[in-house]
């Protein structure tokens, strides 16, 4: 199972804002600039995300985001379940088996397992190193300044 881009970027959203230090706000363009995805996106996806209450929009000119509920009290399976549209991993209306094949009860209870792994692990679970998280939010690299950090790093534990 392949989750969408919109929920990649829901994800990405909520742990950005979780990872804020409590009281601070994130903004879309931050975000946007962040992960380099697309500001008209992010804007559909905080939208979508604030109406559901994971998220509250704080609006003007010090406005922006912050999570709608505590990060110990969203699930990461609750996200999926919203973000996602349909879980039924194969489509078995028109095939000629459908009656006699158990495939589909097969399929439900992976899918149903697949789910419940996710809602075992919160938010919270996945913000364990905020800090970290926070130090790569605002100091966001190009690609080949970290590969040369990385290098004179392992080059270093070497001597």
């Amino acid at each position: 199972m392949q989750l969408t881009r919109y929920t990649d970027y829901a994800v990405r959203v909520l742990l950005h804002v979780g990872a804020r230090d409590e009281g601070d706000l994130s903004s879309i363009a931050e975000i946007a600039r962040v992960y380099a995805i697309s500001k008209n996106h992010l804007m559909k996806v905080v939208q979508n995300l604030g109406q559901a209450g994971f998220l509250i929009t704080v609006r003007g000119r010090n406005g922006g985001l912050k999570l709608g509920r505590s990060a110990d009290t969203i699930t990461i399976g609750e996200i999926v379940r919203h973000t996602e549209t349909g879980f039924d991993l194969v489509d078995c209306g028109s095939c000629i088996i459908a009656r006699a094949c158990t495939l589909p009860r097969i399929l439900n209870e992976a899918t149903l397992a697949f789910l419940a792994v996710l809602d075992r692990y919160t938010l919270e679970d996945v913000l364990a190193r905020r800090a970290d998280l926070r130090g790569l939010f605002d100091k966001p690299m190009p690609l080949r300044e970290a590969v040369v950090r990385l290098g004179k790093a392992a080059a270093e534990e070497v001597r």
